[in-house]
């Protein structure tokens, strides 16, 4: 691949820029920003803004210019957002009240049919209605990492579920997200969608974009990006990310 003919790099967050939901470090806030000095770049992830925000945002080191090459698709690219002086919003694939309940009713049944027992303790909520996505965490969102990573390290657990709710609601996509979560959108709204958007919204092509996260394989929620025909990278974690974007920014 060639990286000099790329005018947009688009990267995952959980596990890809920082631990899952936790912040980047200040070295990733860095090379994000020398990044940004070179090429547009969008990050794309199954958080929600406020996720972003407390993530990503609050550890760059920028000025309000670096800004306006920076694009946010929160909620598996289901919203996207951009730099006006402010962040403004695009587009957002926003639920029905009916298909919330279709979902959060069908979640219910779900857990009793896979076997699933909710924790004697969860960390925030394990439920969250995002506006665009629901998302289940098994162990709440604010779970300490080291328990999140222990809990489904063959995601297994999450797979029984997803399986029988794919089943069970074809119309919505439902995908494994970080350690312990399931993401739902409305069906073919996903990275992919996100990515078809940004070519759209920016006028570049996939051609000239390359697609950077840690769940590529079949069935992770990254997966869906390689549909587009976008350039992609699998990386283990934020470590080899911070090599990658080093060699671009040297």
């Amino acid at each position: 691949m060639d990286f000099t003919q790329k005018d947009l790099v688009i990267f995952d967050l959980d596990g890809t820029l920082a631990p899952s939901k936790s912040a980047m470090d200040p070295e990733m806030g860095v090379l994000l920003v020398r990044l940004l000095q070179k090429k547009k770049v969008a990050i794309i992830s199954g958080g929600g803004y406020p996720q972003f925000e407390t993530q990503l945002l609050r550890m760059m080191p920028h000025s309000s210019e670096g800004l306006s090459n920076l694009f946010l698709l929160p909620t598996s690219g289901t919203r996207f957002l951009s730099w006006k002086g402010s962040w403004v919003e695009q587009y957002a694939e926003n639920l029905s009240e009916r298909e919330k309940k279709d979902i959060l009713s069908n979640l219910d049944w779900a857990f009793k049919i896979a076997g699933y027992e909710k924790p004697s303790k969860t960390y925030g909520p394990a439920i969250e209605d995002r506006g665009s996505q629901i998302t289940f965490s098994a162990l709440g969102q604010e779970a300490p990492l080291d328990l999140k990573t222990a809990w489904d390290p063959d995601r297994s657990k999450r797979e029984r579920i997803a399986v029988i709710l794919r089943e069970k609601i074809p119309a919505f996509d439902i995908r494994l997200g970080g350690t312990t979560s399931i993401d739902i959108t409305r069906k073919g709204v996903n990275k992919a969608y996100g990515i078809r958007k940004l070519e759209t919204f920016l006028s570049i092509p996939v051609q000239h974009m390359v697609f950077v996260g840690d769940a590529l394989f079949h069935g992770g929620n990254d997966y869906p990006a390689k549909a587009t025909g976008v350039d992609c990278i699998q990386v283990a974690g934020p470590e080899e990310t911070k090599k990658l974007i080093q060699s671009w920014v040297a």
